[in-house]
């Protein structure tokens, strides 16, 4: 009954424990108004059955409610409807810089890297709906799958269609995937302008040195986060293509350039996490989220619905309901 209802004055809920001594009284006093008779005989008048002498008692539950009713109209109930608007007062621009080459299908993550780390990203670009996003995929080269906007519906689905491919020159090349990054970001009017920066290997390939492309991400004022993936040691990895197109897997091991990838953190103000299985990767996302956050006002709008008015309304029709019976069919009796 009183769902989505509250009371501003609750301290007149009090007045209720009054009821009871009211009924107390009304007891005791009716014992007293009642008049008798004494008779040594009934004998000679004629008994009737009348139902009004019983009902007079309604009078005074007629009160009690009432009272009740204006009590609870003192406590003062009312609905409250409260609606939102938000404003973002400092965005963000974030490139994601993946790595498609052949190695990211080693299986150290499950059920690879490449799915693991899609399952993950797409997990953190949910998170962050008042940013702007975009890809860039890289292997031997670089290019952008989706240029930075704010509909995530297109950067998931650009998201889930990465795979890899033997379009892209073979190879990682990571001062292309960082460079083409920085090109996707240098114009961006954001407060704040970030690149994620994941690879699972070495630079080896491409004719952008890495350090170059960590300079001119410092000179357009863009943070980069690297992310080293895969396991410490051996690592079941795509070796060789089987006449049938199916890759050959054996156990190689796995080598990442931590100290180009944290002296690329370091130089553009960002951080060097090393994901080493799922959960772990899941966990850098979450702390980058956390890291890089976006600054939101929030405007509330509250609209107060007052409904003590049909409660007085209802205590006062009662009242006058009381006063009539009162006056004219328990006339008699009271």
């Amino acid at each position: 009954m009183f769902e989505g209802i509250e009371f501003v004055n609750k301290e007149f809920f009090w007045l209720l424990l009054a009821l009871p001594l009211a009924m107390l009284w009304y007891v005791f006093k009716n014992k007293k108004q009642t008049a008798e008779l004494k008779m040594s005989s009934l004998k000679g008048f004629k008994i009737t059955n009348s139902w009004l002498p019983k009902l007079r008692h309604l009078l005074f539950v007629l009160r009690l409610l009432a009272l009740v009713l204006l009590i609870t109209a003192l406590a003062r109930p009312q609905s409250v409807d409260v609606s939102t608007r938000t404003k973002t007062t400092r965005g963000i621009d974030i490139v994601m810089s993946i790595d498609v080459s052949a190695s990211m299908l080693a299986k150290d993550l499950s059920p690879n890297r490449l799915e693991a780390l899609k399952d993950v990203a797409a997990d953190f670009i949910k998170k962050r709906p008042n940013d702007r996003i975009g890809l860039v995929e890289y292997a031997g080269e670089s290019y952008t799958k989706t240029p930075i906007t704010s509909d995530k519906a297109i950067v998931l689905r650009s998201l889930k269609s990465i795979k890899y491919n033997t379009i892209i020159e073979g190879g990682t090349a990571i001062g292309m995937g960082l460079a083409t990054s920085v090109n996707r970001l240098k114009d961006s009017k954001a407060k704040s302008k970030v690149i994620i920066l994941l690879t699972d290997g070495v630079n080896n390939s491409g004719f952008i040195d890495p350090k170059i492309a960590s300079e001119l991400a410092l000179e357009y004022g863009i943070k980069v986060y690297t992310i080293g993936l895969g396991t410490n040691g051996m690592a079941l990895s795509p070796v060789a293509i089987l006449p049938n197109g199916q890759f050959q897997y054996g156990r190689i091991q796995v080598e990442i350039d931590e100290a180009l990838l944290k002296e690329i953190a370091e130089v553009t103000g960002g951080k060097y996490f090393r994901a080493t299985n799922n959960k772990k990767l899941e966990e850098i996302y979450d702390e980058i989220n956390k890291l890089e956050k976006t600054e939101i006002e929030e405007f509330k709008f509250y609209n107060y619905d007052e409904k003590f008015r049909p409660l007085v309304i209802l205590a006062g029709l009662l009242l006058m309901l009381e006063v009539l019976l009162r006056f004219t069919v328990f006339r008699s009796f009271i």
